[in-house]
């Protein structure tokens, strides 16, 4: 089923200390991000494939000077991506995709087809670890360590054929990976000159056809701001 059709969204601005808190819980679905976070991103993604813009509003938080009332008044976990939906609200980025993809209107973002749900549940499980040894990798020698995480994506884009995406057609698991996909592939060319896609054809074709998927354009994170990020995180302590 193909994305709903594109908005070209105009951001609403960031809330911090000095802001006041929106309507709270007056039965409007609004979703809390931060739009430089990837876990946030994931369900951003979900929430624009599913073309939800007018049913799910977003609502940026300043994650180093977050306004009180989130934690006092909203959400206890004091954590974003977060979303407010029928006087509740829930967190964990991968338990909001599966929930925005089960509860609202708007194309399905996981296949009957039992084969594709096993690799997709396979993908998802393996997730944590691929992080943790990219993001092991980084403060080391990311060519050398990180490579196998590489083909391991570029194996299992191997397996279907009926398009470009993990499991073919755009799914769950495209929105739990290419965030960190993105900023990976971004961070290793700029400060290691190391390019992901290099002998990866299939891997090279997906970042190109998701750059063509507005849901996910919209969400894509500044480069110059993830580099020197990056940087200070992992490099500069040693």
């Amino acid at each position: 089923m193909a994305a709903a059709a594109s908005v070209q969204e105009v951001l609403p601005p960031i809330l911090d200390s000095t802001s006041d808190p929106p309507p709270l819980f007056d039965g409007t679905t609004r979703l809390y991000v931060n739009y430089e976070c990837p876990f946030c991103q994931r369900v951003w993604i979900v929430r624009n494939y599913k073309g939800l813009q007018d049913k799910i509003k977003l609502v940026a938080i300043h994650l180093q000077d977050k306004p009180l009332w989130f934690k006092d008044k909203l959400y206890p976990e004091n954590k974003v991506p977060a979303l407010e939906h029928n006087g509740k609200v829930i967190g964990e980025s991968l338990d909001l995709i599966k929930y925005l993809d089960s509860t609202f209107d708007g194309p399905s973002l996981l296949p009957d087809d039992p084969t594709k749900r096993d690799l997709a549940e396979e993908m998802i499980t393996y997730l944590d670890t691929f992080l943790k040894n990219v993001f092991t990798s980084l403060k080391r020698d990311p060519i050398k360590e990180a490579s196998g995480e590489f083909d391991y994506l570029e194996t299992s884009l191997q397996k279907f054929d009926d398009g470009p995406f993990f499991i073919g057609q755009l799914s769950q698991v495209d929105a739990a990976y290419v965030p960190f996909i993105e900023r990976f592939q971004i961070f290793l060319q700029e400060v290691f000159e190391y390019d992901i896609t290099a002998g990866r054809p299939k891997l090279a074709a997906y970042l190109e056809e998701i750059n063509k998927i507005d849901a996910y354009k919209q969400t894509k994170c500044d480069p110059k701001w993830l580099v020197q990020l990056y940087k200070t995180r992992y490099m500069d302590s040693g």
